[in-house]
């Protein structure tokens, strides 16, 4: 019986090595910062810049929804879900071309759109070529997972 509890805690410390070990070689994430949102700039297909984050539009949850770009004296809608942050360089990058994002419907600050309903989402979503939901919250997830 010693012997049976000897072996069991010897393999429960193995694993515990072998996942220090793991955990290790994994770079630790600074939290993301608000400020380190705002003001970034927003960059599409090409590295073309196209604007600069204004403003952020947050789920009940408290989550990043919209990022809201400045272009030109309009105001863009830019769902989080379309967009890779690069947090060290301060930059969101859209998978889209040119065209496409002239073609997405602008608004000022006077009027903000209703971002909470079925219709706008769904409106955004397919400016960029995406379904509400779709896309990046699995990537996502699996970043947050992996820090």
């Amino acid at each position: 019986m010693l012997k049976s509890q000897f072996v069991r805690a010897a393999c429960a410390a193995l694993v515990l090595a072998a996942v220090s070990v793991a955990l290790a070689d994994k770079p630790v994430k600074a939290p993301v910062r608000g400020k380190g949102v705002m003001g970034a700039k927003v960059t599409i297909k090409g590295g073309t810049q196209v604007g600069v984050v204004e403003d952020v539009v947050l789920t009940d949850e408290g989550v990043i929804d919209y990022l809201i770009v400045s272009r030109d004296g309009k105001l863009v809608t830019v769902p989080w879900d379309a967009a890779k942050f690069d947090h060290g360089k301060r930059v969101a990058t859209i998978e889209i071309t040119k065209e496409q994002f002239e073609k997405i419907p602008t608004y000022t600050a006077e009027k903000y759109p209703a971002f909470d309903t079925t219709e706008y989402r769904t409106a955004v979503y397919k400016a960029y070529g995406m379904k509400p939901g779709q896309a990046r919250r699995l990537e996502r997830r699996l970043e947050r997972r992996d820090r």
